[in-house]
């Protein structure tokens, strides 16, 4: 066979032979297959899918292009959490200390911001010294002793995915069911766990704006994990407005510590204890949902998620005079206010817009060769359904790179949609919960 023949196969919508795609993933890897060819099967792929023993097979092959991590002899489960992406979601900081702090291992291998989308690693690494480059035998046994661990994709893990990544970032080929389940699988499979949490966004900053693909994505994702025998549920959330008050690497870190300390906005806060509660129950921690809540939440408020994660940090060689004390942390050298120019509510926010404005202010990055500042950011003064007059404080910018121009303010102002009354519904923050029987309710865990 050839890389020619399994293409033009592809394009013309025929189903590929596990060999044939084996072939293609190692001929890659290999350097046999130039990123020309398989940036061309990635858009066939994207425009005629995948069977579902296709998407299995692809998922597999990809987990097994490197190591899989082996915990045989740690007892109890090993559970993690994986979001589709979002702004302002700052979930994962908390989460991985809080599920830990209630007796679960969480081994979390996390991604690096790109686009309008932040990034775990990065918010991570904008603490002072915090290493997420560890080696796989350190990954162990912090999660071991401390029974979490938060870092990035090794050499050893996956490394399929992580030249193919780049190339569907490259090639405008993200938006493709089955090479997202691929590549968020064979991820979280390669860590050993046992179950799995997915939050995938629903809204105009998703990956799919729209609700019920959005619902197809998630319904595929615990399809195919089920195909490998591993526990997976899927959490529908809002993303049609940025999660929480502040978007950035640092700010989104602060906002982290106060959820941690049992304050922080509502929202955030919300949409961890509802995934935390999920991992317990998986972990067969808790047999429903609300007693997970119940369970979780005086972990936030009496300080034993925000020790453990002191505890993370330390062991990850990160500052914690820094987390402790984050009026030390270098202030940015540029802020400015964008002010509201008319009375009324707001009735719709552009959080990819957010999202990608973000990013230039230097927040993220366009390719994963750009420096991030850790001090650019966003604070969010107004969210739907608020109230504001004009020259109130919609977002305060900030910076210490290029200062923001009028050019610059008048594109996040028109990232607010304000109207004469409030909106007549608001998305709910949290949709739908999916499991290998289907969407169910999830109003017992608000």
């Amino acid at each position: 066979m050839t890389a020619r023949e399994i293409i033009q196969k592809k394009r013309d919508g025929k189903t590929l032979t596990e060999s044939e795609i084996n072939f293609f993933i190692h001929a890659y890897l290999t350097g046999e297959i130039a990123d020309y060819q398989m940036s061309a099967l990635l858009m066939a792929i994207y425009f005629q899918g995948m069977s579902f023993d296709e998407t299995v097979t692809l998922t597999r092959i990809m987990r097994d292009s490197g190591e899989v991590v082996d915990w045989s002899h740690l007892p109890g489960a090993k559970v993690d959490k994986h979001s589709t992406g979002g702004v302002g979601d700052k979930v994962s900081l908390i989460l991985a200390p809080l599920v830990a702090a209630a007796g679960v291992y969480v081994p979390m291998i996390s991604g690096r911001g790109l686009g309008h989308t932040g990034g775990t690693l990065d918010k991570l690494e904008s603490i002072p010294g915090f290493n997420t480059r560890l080696p796989i035998p350190r990954f162990k046994k912090l999660v071991e002793e401390i029974g979490a661990c938060l870092i990035g994709q090794t050499e050893a893990i996956c490394p399929a995915d992580r030249r193919i990544y780049a190339l569907r970032d490259a090639t405008a080929t993200v938006q493709s069911i089955p090479l997202i389940c691929g590549s968020i699988l064979s991820k979280k499979m390669a860590e050993g766990i046992d179950a799995l949490v997915l939050n995938v966004k629903v809204g105009n900053g998703a990956i799919f704006e729209d609700a019920g693909a959005a619902e197809k994505l998630a319904t595929h994702l615990v399809r195919t994990a089920a195909a490998f025998n591993l526990r997976t549920v899927a959490l529908l959330t809002d993303m049609s407005q940025p999660l929480g008050a502040a978007v950035g690497n640092w700010v989104e870190v602060c906002e982290a510590f106060d959820v941690l300390k049992g304050g922080g906005p509502q929202d955030v806060r919300q949409v961890t204890l509802a995934l935390g509660a999920l991992m317990l129950q998986l972990a067969g921690k808790t047999k429903d949902l609300q007693s997970g809540v119940n369970q979780l939440r005086p972990l936030l408020d009496d300080g034993a998620a925000w020790q453990k994660f002191l505890e993370i940090v330390k062991a990850q060689q990160g500052d914690t005079s820094f987390v402790e004390y984050p009026e030390k942390y270098p202030a940015p050298k540029h802020r400015r206010e964008v002010k509201a120019e008319a009375d009324g509510y707001v009735t719709a926010i552009n959080a990819r817009e957010i999202g990608r404005l973000c990013m230039l202010l230097g927040a993220g990055r366009k390719t994963v060769e750009d420096k991030v500042d850790y001090t650019a950011g966003m604070f969010i003064h107004k969210k739907i359904g608020d109230r504001v007059r004009r020259g109130e404080p919609l977002v305060t910018l900030q910076s210490s790179g290029q200062p923001p121009d009028d050019e610059f303010e008048r594109a996040v102002r028109s990232c607010f949609t304000i109207g004469t009354r409030p909106p007549a519904t608001a998305s709910r923050l949290i949709q739908k919960l999916l499991d290998v029987n289907g969407a169910r309710s999830v109003s017992e865990i608000e």
